[in-house]
């Protein structure tokens, strides 16, 4: 590991002393096109024996946070099985691993929010729940927009909104929206306006 890749607070010396987990056994219990379960019989880094459950994904979780020049972003309404509730978000998916993540993102662009972008670029990649899962983020922000026709699944059933930067923050930050795809990268193109990372006239826009 480089000097390079560690943060400030920690060390080169303290990375290599670590203790990894160590796997004995591995069991899938549940396998289908889109995740594998595994059940592992494990080592913990402090010794002890354990079994330990992780949730493989087979693509990596996509985002593509829209921004028109007007400031405003395009989100996506859909009910979500897994927390049984109703869910507005910005464009996501998956993207299979061996396919370049930026084609998966625009991909999902016009599939979900019937928009093509002239500017596509990468902001933000974290690990979805890396306490039971592998699963990897690759956050894109899409400036330039055009229309384009929608192609939802058979299993989607989207509504559509138009709203306001500033309305978005503050449903993140009240808790009303909470993907977290959604709430991650609303936080950094706020991080990026006040940064400087925008054109001029979108810093404008998301600062209000």
């Amino acid at each position: 590991m480089s000097q390079t890749n560690i943060p400030p607070w920690d060390t080169a010396e303290a990375a290599t002393a670590r203790t990894n987990w160590t796997r004995h056994t591995c069991d899938t219990v549940f396998e289908n096109p889109w995740i594998r379960v595994e059940s592992s019989q494990v080592t913990a880094p402090t010794g002890n024996p354990g079994r330990y459950g992780v949730v493989r994904f087979m693509n990596r979780a996509i985002a593509v946070f829209a921004l028109h020049d007007d400031g405003t972003v395009p989100l996506v309404g859909q009910q979500r099985f897994a927390v049984n509730a109703y869910s507005w978000e910005i464009p996501e998916g998956g993207g299979p691993l061996d396919e370049d993540p930026e084609d998966a993102a625009r991909r999902e662009l016009r599939e979900e929010a019937g928009l093509v972008s002239s500017d596509v670029r990468k902001i933000l990649e974290f690990d979805m729940s890396n306490s039971v899962t592998d699963e990897v983020a690759v956050c894109f922000l899409a400036l330039g927009l055009t229309s384009a026709e929608t192609e939802p699944d058979e299993t989607e059933r989207f509504e559509y909104a138009r709203v306001p930067f500033s309305q978005l923050l503050k449903a993140v930050i009240n808790g009303q929206v909470r993907d977290g795809l959604t709430v991650a990268c609303t936080l950094r193109v706020h991080h990026m306006a006040v940064s400087g990372e925008l054109p001029p006239h979108l810093m404008k826009a998301v600062l209000g």
